[in-house]
Order: C-alpha cells, then sequence, then structure tokens
C-alpha cells in the first residue's frame, strides 16, 4: 500500500562527538521517507531549493520514493545546524534557516489523491489540516507528529491537528508540554481523550512505549555502542513505524506492537552514521536480522 508522507526536506550541519558533517540530506521527510521505503511504496511532499541537485535526489530514487510531489523552488533549502554533547539527547541549535520552508503550502499530485495512508511530519499544524482535509474519508489511517515550537505557538490548532489523527508519534518531553502531566501514562491518557486512538512516546535510548484505549506496550532502545548522529532517530521510528502498518494493511494490537519494534529497528540504524548515510547502506535483510535480535533482547519466557 502507498504511503504519502509530508514534511521537510533539508540540509542539516551537524556537530556531535563522533565529529562533524557540514552539509548532510536531512529533513523529517527525508529520514521519515527513506525508513518507511523499507516497506511499502513511499510518496513524498515537500519543498527544495535550487541547492538540492540531481545526486540528492537520486537518494530517494535508489529507495523507490515517489518525488512528484517535491516542489522545487527558487533560494535555498531549508538549513539546520546542531551541536550535540556526549549525552545524545542534549542538543543544541546554532542556526535555522527556513528559506524555501517559510512559505511551503503543500501541493499533492492528482496521483497522490488515492494514498490510503498518510503521515504528517512536523510542519505547521495548520498545514498538516490542509492535507488531511484533501485527501478525505479514503485515507485508512493518519499518523503524525508535532513539536514544542507548536505547541506553545499555536496550541489551538495543534489540538485541531491531534482531532484528526489515528496515530500520534512524540517525544516524552512534548507529551508533558502538550498535556501539563509529569507522569507519561497520564499524559497519554490525556492525549489519545484529544483525539489520536494511539500514542507512541518516544524516550530516546531508553526506548518507546505504545499507548491504545486500553492498554500500553514498551519497547527497550537497541544497545548502540557509539552513537554517531541521533539526528533524525525519531522521523525514522515513525517512518519505521507506519511503513510497516502500510505493508501489512493492518493496525490491530499485534500489528501495532511489531510495527513499534520495526520503528525502534530503524531510528537505531539511523545513529549509526551521521545524516542518512546509514540508510543507504542497509537492505531488508539488515532490518529483519535486528528485529528478531529485538525479539532475542526482550523475550523472557524461553
Amino acid at each position: 500500500m502507498s504511503l504519502l508522507v509530508v514534511g521537510s526536506v533539508a540540509f542539516d550541519d551537524i556537530t556531535t562527538p563522533r565529529g562533524r558533517a557540514p552539509r548532510v540530506l536531512g529533513g523529517s521527510g527525508t529520514y521519515f521517507g527513506l525508513a518507511a521505503s523499507f516497506f511499502t511504496q513511499v510518496r513524498l511532499v515537500g519543498v527544495v531549493g535550487e541547492d538540492f541537485t540531481d545526486a540528492d535526489e537520486a537518494i530517494f530514487k535508489k529507495r523507490g520514493i515517489d518525488t512528484r510531489g517535491l516542489e522545487r523552488a527558487k533560494g535555498k533549502c531549508f538549513f539546520w545546524a546542531g551541536e550535540y554533547e556526549s549525552d545524545p539527547n542534549v542538543r543544541h541549535t546554532t542556526k535555522t534557516e527556513l528559506n524555501v520552508f517559510e512559505h511551503f503550502s503543500p501541493k499533492l499530485p492528482a496521483e497522490y489523491m488515492d494514498s490510503e495512508y498518510l503521515f504528517l511530519g512536523n510542519i505547521a499544524p495548520t498545514l498538516q489540516c490542509q492535507v488531511r482535509d484533501q485527501l478525505g474519508p479514503r485515507v485508512k489511517l493518519v499518523g503524525g507528529d508535532t513539536m514544542n515550537f507548536w505547541i506553545t505557538g499555536m496550541p489551538a490548532e495543534v489540538r485541531r491537528f491531534l482531532s484528526r489523527l489515528h496515530i500520534l508519534t512524540i517525544n516524552d518531553s512534548e507529551a508533558h508540554l502538550l498535556t501539563g502531566e509529569h507522569n507519561l501514562h497520564r499524559a497519554a491518557r490525556a492525549i489519545i481523550a484529544m483525539g489520536p486512538a494511539t500514542v507512541v512516546i518516544k524516550r530516546g535510548e531508553h526506548g518507546a512505549t505504545l499507548y491504545g484505549t486500553s492498554d500500553y506496550f514498551g519497547v527497550p532502545g537497541y544497545p548502540l555502542e557509539d552513537v554517531f548522529d541521533p539526528t533524525g532517530a525519531g522521523d525514522c521510528f515513525a517512518g519505521g513505524m507506519l511503513g510497516y502498518l502500510a505493508q501489512q494493511n493492518r493496525w490491530d494490537d499485534a500489528a501495532l506492537r511489531r510495527a513499534v519494534v520495526y520503528g525502534s529497528v530503524m531510528g537505531s540504524f539511523a545513529c549509526e552514521r551521521f545524516g542518512v548515510d546509514r540508510l543507504t547502506e542497509i537492505t531488508s535483510a539488515d532490518v529483519d536480522a535486528r528485529y528478531r535480535e529485538f525479539i532475542a533482547l526482550t523475550r523472557f519466557d524461553a
């Protein structure tokens, strides 16, 4: 099944204790799309500038990602620069340049209007709602993401966005901010009351927890000994999760639990190189092997 993702395509300047990568392909749409492409056909909607080259687009093409929804605009791509401390959960943004992304208004090609799976990446909630409403009732499953900038700056619009979702992926600090609850269980219940039937709270190296209307399921983080670059790990998590659900064309409890594990698998790969480098190296066999490792790591009834 085809999975449509709307998000940013950007260039990043990343500094970590492992070194610096001064110009790497990034953005929520990029990371999500590459991760999801290991499971299903991906359609990408975003905007890029004149500095986006054929070589950059080839990264998407190699994974079979449909880029007809990638708008070309005058100017430069969205740009972000940041530094990570030795604790990869501590990040400092040093520069943000919206460039062509500042006036981005998603345009869906006619060929995308039959998409049955949709993920709304981290863009303004007003734009997220516009895309959701364009596709109408044909969409079977809608996932989405948000961040503290929108939660504090556009709270009413974020609530309207949440009411249109089936699945929300969000990190622990954002869940606290969104709900005012410091207990993650209560925070998840509060978010579910806002609209989405399923909430996945990401906790970085500590794993992720899936909350439904009646139960929850948790997985640990994959034990990486060396984290090169955590940028995009959360987007890869969402890509692995939604990609798997689209592949299976079901989202019952068992499928959702497996999807969270696949999301954790894809997020772990993203951390092993700068930018998207690791995602361009791995194969589906690598993904399945790490999934089996997760099973072995978490099984306790042997």
